[in-house]
Formats: C-alpha cells, structure tokens, sequence
C-alpha cells in the first residue's frame, strides 16, 4: 500500500514538473515569436517612422493575435512589452514583462487571419500604467493609430497627443489601427514562468537589473540595434 501511495506522489509530482516546463516552453516560444515578428516589421520598406521610433520609450509587441480571440472574448493575445533602462528612459532595451491584450472592437476586418500588434509607448506616464495595472485603451490611456512610412514626422498632432501609437500586420499589410477599447495588462503568470519567481512587471522592466531571458536576445537586440539612443 505504502509503495503504491509513494509511486502516485512520484507520478503525480513528475508530472506536475513536465507541465511547468511545457508552459515555460510557451511562453519562450512567444518571447521568440516576438522577436521575430518585430525584425520582419522593422524591416519592411514603410515601416514605424525612424524618428518615432527613437522617441519611443517602450516597445510592446503581440505576435500572432487571432479574431476569434477577441469574437467570443474568452481568450487573448499574449506578448511581451520592454523599455529603455535608466530613469530617463536613455539606456539599453531591458529584460521584457509578458503581456496580455484582451477584448474590444479592435476593427479586425482580416477574417481569422492571425495579426501582429506592435505598440509604441511614448511617455512614462503609459510605461508605468500598463506595468502596474489593466489599462484600458482610449480610457486610461490615449492610443491612436500610429503613423506610418520612412519619411513620416513625429511631429504629428496624432503622435504628440497620444500616450500609445499602435500598428498591425496582417497578410503582408501594415499599417497604423486603432486599439481604442481593448484592454492591456501584465501577464503575471507568464513572467513567473520566464523568470522563476514572482516578480512583478515593474520590477522586471523599470525597478530591477533583471537579466534578459535567452528568449528575448533576438527581441531585444533588434531594437539595439535599430533605436540604440532615445532621443526625446
């Protein structure tokens, strides 16, 4: 009896472990994706204006967010969202906070094809509300669909009024899209799982030296390399 209780507990707690480690693997997974996602977007030929993406103080990225996702408003999408380090915003991109973009009439018009978001946070203000908190879109924050080419300005009345500028691709289209009534929140639980602690994403992003996870090397060392300096 004593053997069989013992064998349950073993059987029972390995697989508790291989369950940990298949949900870390997703959300590495996504980490990548991320990264990947934002290095295509970069690299189209009108992509997110030069000059706002250097003013830019935290990037956050969604890769692969489905319609149906939003349609029946039981699940999300999931990414990961990194700032400048420093108190000025003016350091190297840091470790990322996975984050969740749930509901709203994000004016999905692609069917089920699967879309990336890409949002540009432009001031502390929005930095610090989206790591603390849910954070309603065009309510708690001002979001507007960003601009887009090479050659556009930063000195928009869009772009200097808005805490959030938002971009989507879909089907080889990318363009700026209104996120207005969606909400955007850490993923607690993800970020537990990167980083192997409860840690909130405050800490990870803004307060704590966190180390950047493998995952995001490529996340984070595309926006070194194409935004290396803040420049307000």
């Amino acid at each position: 009896m004593k053997k069989r209780i013992f064998a349950c507990t073993m059987s029972a707690l390995l697989f508790a472990i291989t369950c940990r480690a298949d949900d870390k693997e997703k959300e590495e997974d996504r980490l990548k994706n991320a990264g990947t996602a934002l290095s295509e977007i970069l690299n189209i030929p009108d992509d997110i204006p030069q000059d706002l993406l250097d003013k830019a103080d935290c990037v956050v990225v969604f890769p692969s967010v489905l319609k149906a996702a939003f349609v029946v408003g039981a699940s999300y999408g999931r990414g990961a969202m990194t700032c400048r380090r420093g108190g000025n915003f003016n350091g190297p991109w840091g470790a990322p906070s996975m984050m969740a973009l749930e509901g709203g009439s994000v004016g999905f018009q692609i069917g089920g094809q699967a879309t990336d978001f890409v949002l540009l946070v432009m001031n502390d203000r929005g930095a610090n509300g989206i790591l603390s908190s849910k954070v309603k879109l065009g309510g708690d924050a001002s979001v507007a669909a960003g601009p887009v080419g090479r050659n556009a300005t930063a000195e928009t009345d869009v772009s200097m009024r808005a805490q959030i500028l938002s971009y989507s691709r879909a089907r080889g289209l990318f363009a700026g899209v209104s996120l207005e009534g969606s909400t955007i929140r850490p993923d607690n639980d993800a970020n537990e799982r990167i980083y192997g602690e409860k840690i909130s994403a405050k800490d990870i992003v803004i307060v704590h030296e966190t180390r950047v996870p493998g995952a995001a090397e490529g996340f984070i060392s595309t926006l070194n390399a194409k935004t290396p300096k803040h420049k307000s």
